[in-house]
């Protein structure tokens, strides 16, 4: 078991390596991970190390095997590395009256993403390690040159973050990794959408509903219908409704768009007290040079910049890796009477496959950098706008006067039920079309209650989607 031979396998590695892969097993159960997520993500930090001995153990045949899986996930790594190195440029943060957080960035045109995408984000002064998955809210057609995140106060990390925003801060360092996301926009093509949502579940809808606002203003062209069936405890939380509406002056007329809105009320009675509505609030931040908007990582052709990565950095490894074998180890193998470490075969092809990836890699993220800083050097300073009152407290108060035709449109599509749960199976079943996209996110008992009812057979026009954010 101690044996770490010259000529052959190493035995302690592998039993290094079935150490590490033990303690990121045990830590990855879900009692762990969600509610000590530090130790479950701290510890998943491991699998380098887990790599390094694997690789020592098996020996170099068996790391050709799975040497394509690793070449592109060192890739991967690496390209997200080098973007999260940039700041982000953080615009504005809309704090609503449930304590939920939309921030707003500043982003490259040429940045595409669909909805239902998610964004990784980083703030040093809370933690300069923790990267946490966000929502996106945005739609990249309607905001061409911004970026919106939504937070919930949960966690550790999310209350740390909302609490430094609400401390009148000029300026919130943070960086990002992404966005990350489907490669299409299928939810298109059904005549009629069915939304289903309870909690924080909502966000990924937003951008859905946001990106159909768009598709409705083109010209001869059909959009599905909605129906957004959403589910909170408290009267509060329906200010997350009010992130359907951009926070800049994007055109949004939400009245083109066939929406109707099934809020549902769980903890509270009909007309809560309507005198301790809260205004809604955005703080503006103060632009500083040192940060950049976000844009791919490889600037526009993506893609192309991605294959050209991949096959230099491959091909570098490969004749490298060769003129050592040749002209180093070998003539030690062979030549004298010393035999060559079997772990070293190992050790040099894991350091020049990552050599190789790394120059490659960083040749051209630093030549496409440069078209990114030209995009980035245009710096805009912002007014603060009077906080608004938010919309979510209108619903509450229906003779309240109605500033503007977006919000008056989202009010009079919301219906609010009180002290009540959606009956998904009537909702369901009562949908009047041929094609029916039901896509379900929020707690899991919630979403299996709609795949059921879509699975049921009893309607031959549903088409189920889950959308599940657990990690």
């Amino acid at each position: 078991m101690l044996e770490w031979g010259k000529t052959w396998v190493s035995n302690v590695a592998g039993e290094i390596a079935a150490v590490l892969a033990l303690a990121m097993w045990v830590t990855s159960s879900y009692r762990i991970r969600r509610k000590m997520f530090e130790v479950f993500f701290y510890t998943h930090q491991l699998y380098i190390l887990y790599i390094v001995f694997y690789v020592l153990h098996v020996g170099a045949a068996y790391f050709c095997m799975v040497l394509p899986g690793i070449f592109l996930f060192v890739i991967d790594r690496y390209m997200r590395f080098l973007q999260s190195q940039r700041r982000a440029r953080l615009d504005s943060a809309r704090v609503l009256p449930c304590g939920s957080v939309e921030l707003t960035f500043s982003k490259s045109p040429g940045l595409y993403y669909n909805p239902t995408s998610i964004l990784f984000l980083n703030v040093p002064s809370i933690s300069k390690l923790q990267w946490h998955p966000f929502t996106i809210t945005s739609s990249c057609k309607m905001d061409q040159d911004k970026l919106s995140v939504a937070v919930k106060r949960l966690g550790n990390w999310s209350q740390k973050l909302c609490q430094e925003i609400s401390s009148s801060v000029d300026r919130l360092e943070v960086s990002v990794e992404g966005p990350y996301g489907p490669n299409s926009s299928h939810f298109l093509r059904h005549e009629l959408l069915v939304l289903v949502s309870g909690g924080s579940g909502i966000t990924p809808f937003i951008s859905i509903i946001r990106e159909i606002m768009f598709e409705s203003t083109k010209p001869n062209y059909q959009v599905p219908r909605v129906l957004l069936v959403c589910a909170f405890k408290n009267s509060a939380d329906l200010a997350m409704l009010d992130l359907l509406l951009p926070i800049n002056d994007t055109p949004a007329n939400i009245s083109q768009v066939q929406l109707q809105i099934e809020a549902y009320i769980t903890r509270e009675e009909e007309h809560p007290i309507a005198d301790n509505q809260k205004l809604l609030q955005t703080i503006w931040f103060k632009p500083n040079q040192l940060d950049s908007p976000i844009c791919a990582g490889l600037g526009q052709n993506n893609w192309l910049w991605l294959g050209a990565i991949i096959a230099s950095s491959f091909i570098m490894f490969l004749l490298i890796l060769g003129i050592v074998t040749r002209y180093y180890i070998y003539p030690i193998d062979h030549n004298t009477e010393e035999i060559y470490h079997f772990s070293y075969f190992v050790l040099w092809d894991m350091f020049l496959l990552c050599a190789c990836i790394f120059l490659a890699s960083s040749a051209v993220f630093l030549f496409r950098k440069k078209e990114n800083t030209i995009e980035g050097k245009q710096i805009q300073n912002l007014e603060v706008p009077t906080p608004t009152p938010s919309p979510g407290s209108w619903f509450r108060n229906s003779d309240r006067e109605l500033e503007s035709l977006p919000h008056r449109s989202l009010v009079q599509a919301t219906k609010v039920h009180f002290c009540a749960r959606p009956d998904l199976k009537r909702i369901l079943f009562d949908c009047k079309a041929s094609d029916v996209g039901v896509l379900a996110c929020g707690p899991r008992k919630m979403r299996h209650e709609v795949a059921k009812i879509c699975s049921s057979g009893m309607a031959d026009n549903l088409y189920f989607e889950s959308i599940s954010f657990n990690w």
